[in-house]
């Protein structure tokens, strides 16, 4: 399994979660931006920048996963091609993202696109919460100790 992050949204601290567990579990762990970011150095941890544009660094993401790997992302289109493809895809708040439950996503989604294109001030995500941090800290987890179980069968 290798983790690849949509780095250009992602906050500063799930980025730390990543970098520690990406250690702990010595787990290849991409960080994938458009501009540059700073990444911890670890031989586990590499930063990938994409040539500006839009969808630039999601497609490459897409390009590069296997069914094996987790990728990071708060895009809701992104995460449907993730999950396409037979891989897992796990939001900066915890939540992972499913066959269940991407087709309800991305039709909310599509749908507050709508207002916000019909003039309705519809508002943005609250900041990230601790309990946001702790429902994504302990998901990564669960994700990465299958991980483990599954290489040494």
């Amino acid at each position: 399994m290798e983790i690849w992050v949509d780095a250009d949204a992602c906050p500063v601290v799930i980025k730390d979660i990543l970098f520690r567990a990406a250690e702990r579990t010595k787990t290849p762990t991409t960080f994938v931006a458009n501009h540059f970011i700073q990444v911890a150095k670890s031989k586990y941890i590499k930063f990938l920048r994409v040539h500006s544009g839009f969808d630039v660094a999601d497609n490459e993401i897409v390009k590069q996963i296997t069914d094996k790997d987790l990728v990071i992302t708060a895009d809701i289109p992104l995460a449907a091609e993730v999950v396409e493809k037979g891989a897992l895809a796990l939001n900066p708040r915890g939540e992972l993202y499913t066959e269940s439950n991407i087709k309800q996503r991305l039709n909310i989604r599509d749908f507050m696109d709508t207002l916000r294109a019909s003039g309705v001030h519809t508002g943005g995500a609250p900041p990230i919460s601790q309990s946001d941090r702790q429902s994504f800290a302990n998901n990564l987890d669960k994700i990465l100790a299958k991980k483990g179980k599954s290489s040494k069968i």
